[in-house]
């Protein structure tokens, strides 16, 4: 393999790429900046350049903590880490472009089993890369040589053998970082990224939109979202008639659970926070992202819905989960678990197809008078079929604006 100072000395088209606001190749800017044409400029911190520079129209994309990321034109390579970036390419109608994803088969697996229900939408996992299998590996960065790197540099500065200038390098040789992590849940970034802006998940969206420059997609799609959410949230039931309701992952041993609150800020938490339920752990403090509850715990909080998280993926079993509950002798009397109402829940990395799915799912669990009963999970199966008239958003639609049938 060639070795990474040797790829370095190597120019490539990515060399006709601005990051961060300074040229890493004058060729594109060449001429004074009166001769470039700046025609839309988008909340989605898009703007397009219709100057003539030699190399194709331009656009730039502003985000923190990047700043503004100028390309040269659409990628057609995107390196991801978490995917729900693989999941708003496949959105925009680039999920050809992933090259690397996280444990490809259980997050592919479980992105393929939404997409199970939208018409000619699917993902080719097979084959990619896993970013994380041994840590993140510059090697493997330099191997792809991709156009856009879709993870955050603050994040990646923070991983075991990697530096500010190690981040700077992969930006100037390779391709622009492109991603924000610590909006996951408003945690704090590294002490040098002082003035790190958060985003929710549909911003996000917005800005990756502007990379692939598919507007009119992320528009499409955004509206379809904000139709759901009013739905959700003008028939869901008076604050004091909502089940109270915990997001946890059983442990392996079968005797604690990771807890995860329900309705903090952070796009993590894009698909239980719109539901509004009553967390049963809301005053609970966790030092981390996420804290650890043993049953005796669980019992206090009672919790009248379990949400069991990952329960979607090929990696966590619901039905193990839900049998160990009904064998303990402090989890059968759980009131969850007594009334049937431990439930499959889905992924936190999620994008906005998952975010759809995720939503509709959440409030068939949760509020089961208002929109539906939800028919279950059965392990190994995609996303279940839910008759046309208890749909909380059109499929066909969604499908036909990511296969841009109609945009």
């Amino acid at each position: 393999m060639v070795g990474i100072e040797d790829r370095r000395g190597d120019p490539t088209r990515r060399d006709y790429l601005t990051y961060g606001g300074s040229a890493v190749a004058t060729g594109l800017l060449a001429g004074c900046m009166g001769d470039q044409l700046f025609v839309e400029s988008g909340a989605d911190g898009t703007t397009t350049d219709s100057g003539d520079t030699g190399g194709g129209d331009t656009h730039s994309v502003a985000m923190s903590p990047m700043g503004e990321v100028e390309f040269e034109g659409v990628p057609e390579s995107a390196f991801t880490i978490y995917p729900q970036y693989a999941d708003m390419a496949v959105a925009l109608g680039h999920g050809d472009a992933i090259n690397a994803l996280y444990v490809p088969e259980m997050s592919g697996t479980t992105m393929n089993r939404y997409y199970h229900r939208l018409d000619g939408v699917s993902f080719d996992w097979e084959g990619l890369d896993d970013p994380l299998d041994v840590g993140l590996s510059k090697e493997l960065l330099y191997d792809l040589d991709s156009d856009v790197h879709l993870a955050d540099p603050a994040w990646v500065t923070t991983q075991d053998n990697w530096s500010r200038s190690d981040v700077d390098d992969v930006a100037t040789q390779l391709a622009p970082w492109f991603g924000n992590f610590y909006s996951g849940t408003r945690a704090s970034p590294p002490a040098e990224y002082e003035d790190y802006e958060y985003y929710d998940l549909w911003e996000l969206f917005g800005r990756v939109a502007g990379v692939f420059d598919e507007r009119d997609r992320y528009e499409a799609l955004a509206a379809v979202h904000d139709d759901l959410v009013s739905t959700i949230q003008s028939d869901r039931p008076p604050e004091d008639e909502r089940p109270t309701a915990v997001r946890v992952t059983l442990s392996g041993d079968g005797d604690a659970f990771w807890t995860y609150h329900l309705n903090e800020p952070g796009y993590w938490l894009a698909d239980t926070r719109p539901l509004g339920a009553r967390d049963a752990f809301a005053d609970a403090d966790w030092e981390g992202l996420w804290g650890t509850v043993d049953y005796e715990a669980m019992l206090e909080a009672d919790p009248d819905v379990v949400l069991h998280l990952w329960g979607m993926t090929p990696s966590y079993s619901t039905a193990d989960a839900r049998a160990s509950l009904e064998d303990h002798p402090a989890g059968r009397n759980l009131a969850a678990v007594q009334n049937d109402r431990v439930y499959s829940a889905g992924m936190r990395y999620q994008g906005p197809l998952m975010n759809l799915f995720q939503l509709e799912m959440g409030a068939k669990q949760l509020y089961p008078d208002r929109f539906g009963e939800w028919p279950g999970h059965e392990e190994g199966e995609p996303y279940p079929e839910i008759p046309a008239d208890e749909r909380l958003f059109d499929r066909d639609r969604v499908a036909d604006i990511v296969t841009g049938e109609s945009v």
